[in-house]
């Protein structure tokens, strides 16, 4: 279960949002500028709020009024970011495996090896390939298991699949509905695509400068 009271100045406006969500896809919807990725951002611990709670599964990862601010790398949250951030100097296979403590996941507490994570997504045969090597499509798959690898919580997605051909992204948002539900965690997801929202949301909360607003059908 995620539970999230957060409050941020920003330049234009102040973010102000309460919600919680417990399994499926929570997408966060609205214009550009709306304060989706902000959102985003303090879940995962790379903006810190002015004021707020931020809890998960009971851990409480921000809390204003008890001090509490967990590092990011503490979270145990997948992110996938807008533009995959893949390391072009790196295979698949270390692109996905970085961000772990080691290299060996055995007697760390974790259940999936890397080759678990690869197959999953059906990128296996591409673990010896650079990014410069891949399509869109794949460099997508390789950011979410490197985003899987360690066996997150809560999975964030920054409109990831904006930058794909439609045939691609089709197939894809049909792999994310999949993953989530053989994952059983929550995935908040950014989109300004309606048909996308549509497809993928379990639950949306629309946003305009920083508010939860009603669908734009029930005004």
């Amino acid at each position: 279960m995620l539970k999230a009271a957060i409050c941020k100045r920003l330049p234009d406006f102040t973010l102000d949002v309460k919600f919680s969500f417990a399994d499926g896809i929570l997408v966060l919807f609205g214009p550009t500028g709306a304060g989706k990725t902000t959102i985003l951002n303090a879940l995962a611990g790379l903006e810190e709020p002015d004021s707020g709670r931020i809890v998960l599964n009971g851990t409480v990862f921000y809390g204003s009024e008890e001090r509490i601010n967990v590092p990011a790398r503490l979270r145990r949250i997948g992110y996938l970011f807008q533009d995959y951030a893949l390391f072009p100097h790196m295979t698949v296979k270390d692109n996905v495996l970085f961000g772990l403590p080691s290299r060996c996941k055995m007697g760390q507490g974790y259940k999936m090896s890397v080759l678990d994570t690869l197959e999953m997504l059906k990128i296996t045969h591409l673990q010896e390939r650079y990014p410069t090597q891949l399509s869109g499509g794949e460099k997508q798959r390789v950011a979410l298991a490197r985003a899987l690898m360690v066996e997150p919580e809560l999975l964030l997605l920054d409109e990831p699949l904006s930058a794909l051909d439609h045939r691609t992204r089709k197939d894809l948002q049909s792999d994310l509905k999949h993953l989530q539900r053989v994952w059983r965690i929550p995935f908040v997801l950014v989109t300004h695509s309606k048909s996308e929202m549509r497809f993928l949301a379990d639950e949306v909360i629309y946003l305009n400068r920083g508010v939860q607003v009603s669908p734009p059908d029930e005004k």
